[in-house]
């Protein structure tokens, strides 16, 4: 029996921590609970030294020490301020009005809010409650399809997940070894290209079935002038002036200024696209000041309206993923940049209230805890399981798969799609890749590529059923009884809970191709 179970270990460990996750104990418990128990076995087997357990403290030790890690608590206040100060519902109300009038105009608005939440919050649940209920009511007021509604609401709070400064990167990288820059340089173009896939989704969705997603009716749109005019024209020629001075700055301070700073990546289009938004963006800030503080009439009120909701948090992203992506700052330090200037603009909205601030840190120091004890338990586990020797057995299982690096790539990422559907993203990047990691880089995987490949499948798991959690935020706040709208006196039926899941269907689907495109073109990534 003895020698069996030593040949066994590894496939015993892992169903030994299955077992243990089935009873319902916390993960952290569950993982610190499974290698504490089987490094005793392993030493009444005689397979490890009795001394196996003493250079454990000094692990746990240097994750305590990790700086790296201070930028999870830092971006979850900076997101959770910024969430609470009433952002979201000004970005919405002011996206929605600008597509408004033409066809799947709030679907638009919706996708768009939602990346910029994704750039600034980082946290899923905020994004999607917030969204759900503002935007959901608006749609389903102006008679939208439920599925198309309901999915775009999920799949859009669920890019917290892609666009930097995303938690999972952070967590990706300190486990992969890589540093937090390159993560958020590797994955920020493949973030924005799926919100442009959303985009085109809901384009051709207004082309095929444009009852599905009508426009805002006149009577609908606020920002109008005293003439009757949208202001859209206004607002097109700010943002072409704004865009063309961007271009101009950036183009000199290329060809004369060029600085070298140093990155572990060189990147000149980083700085390129940093330094022409930057300027862009300040430059729309200082007219739309000049026009109402002297009253020139030369921008619209919706070209005002823009430019006062969405120029802080694009300045604050800026900010932030500018200096990192130079080599600026490091992640924590832009992290608590990034948590300072949301208490600022907070504090200039008047909106700063202690009450509020109290349950912003409170909850930060909920999820930081949150991550550090599974981040514990997940050393424990692991201690014990590469004292066993269990990378070379993980290593033997993947070597018997067809196809090589590609056919690794395939299999973990069928791997991580159905664990989603049942595990937490936090467990999955805590026990899944620091087993398979080594193995990658055993197959000449870059693991930055890896990272960014893992983060795009792990947005999957917030959609897919049963444990799909946007769908459950979602719930949380639609309607699940008919009601009769206070707007517009019409009686508006239920959302249910099977067209919630229906209309996560073809985001998830997006989502898959996207993550094809980056595993078939590493170049979107390195």
């Amino acid at each position: 029996m003895s020698a069996w179970i030593a040949q066994q270990f590894v496939p015993l460990m892992f169903a030994g921590l299955l077992v243990l996750l089935l009873t319902g104990i916390p993960v952290a418990f569950g993982l610190a609970a499974t290698g504490l128990l089987f490094g005793y076995v392993g030493i009444a087997l005689e397979l490890f030294p009795t001394t196996l357990f003493q250079a454990l403290p000094l692990r746990v030790v240097g994750i305590m020490q990790n700086d790296t890690l201070l930028a999870i608590p830092f971006f979850t206040l900076m997101g959770l301020v910024l969430e609470r100060s009433g952002m979201a519902e000004d970005l919405l109300e002011t996206v929605g009005q600008v597509f408004g009038p033409v066809r799947g105009g709030l679907a638009i608005a919706v996708i768009l809010v939602g990346a910029l939440l994704a750039a600034t919050t980082g946290v899923i649940a905020a994004a999607v409650i917030s969204m759900g209920l503002i935007s959901l009511p608006i749609m389903l007021r102006h008679g939208y399809h439920r599925a198309i509604a309901t999915g775009t609401i999920t799949a859009s709070g669920t890019l917290a997940q892609a666009i930097p400064p995303s938690l999972v990167l952070i967590v990706l990288a300190d486990q992969l070894g890589r540093s937090v820059g390159d993560m958020y340089a590797g994955a920020l173009l493949p973030g924005l290209m799926l919100v442009g896939l959303y985009l085109l989704f809901i384009v051709g969705v207004a082309i095929v079935r444009p009852a599905w997603v009508p426009a805002l009716p006149a009577e609908a749109r606020i920002h109008r002038e005293t003439s009757g005019a949208s202001g859209h024209r206004s607002l097109l020629a700010l943002v072409a002036v704004c865009a063309a001075a961007g271009a101009g700055w950036s183009q000199i301070h290329e060809g004369v200024l060029n600085p070298q700073l140093e990155r572990s990546l060189p990147a000149p289009g980083d700085e390129v696209f940093i330094l022409s938004v930057t300027t862009g963006a300040l430059l729309a800030l200082a007219l739309a000041l000049l026009n109402r503080a002297l009253g020139l009439g030369l921008l619209s009120r919706l070209a005002e309206r823009v430019t006062f909701v969405l120029i802080p948090p694009l300045a604050l992203i800026f900010l932030v993923l500018g200096t990192i992506l130079l080599g600026v700052a490091t992640p924590t330090e832009g992290g608590a940049m990034g948590a300072v200037g949301a208490m600022a603009m907070a504090a200039a909205k008047g909106r700063l209230k202690r009450p509020m601030l109290g349950q912003a840190l409170d909850s930060t120091a909920k999820l930081s805890c949150f991550v550090m004890f599974i981040l514990i338990g997940s050393t424990v586990f692991s201690f014990t399981f590469n004292a066993a020797d269990g990378h070379l057995w993980v290593e033997q299982l993947f070597d018997k798969l067809p196809g090589g690096a590609l056919g690794f790539l395939i299999a973990v990422n069928i791997l991580v799609f159905v664990l989603g559907m049942f595990v937490d993203f936090f467990e999955i990047a805590f026990i899944v890749v620091p087993i398979l990691a080594p193995v990658a880089e055993k197959l000449g995987i870059d693991l930055v590529w890896f990272g960014v490949i893992l983060a795009m499948n792990l947005q999957t798991s917030f959609l897919t059923p049963p444990f799909g959690f946007a769908l459950f935020y979602l719930r949380s706040v639609a309607p699940r009884e008919d009601h009769v709208d206070h707007v517009s006196g019409r009686r508006i039926g239920a959302v249910t809970t099977a067209q919630i899941y229906r209309g996560a269907l073809p985001f998830v689907v997006l989502q898959l191709i996207m993550v094809t495109v980056v595993v078939l073109h590493p170049g979107l990534v390195t």
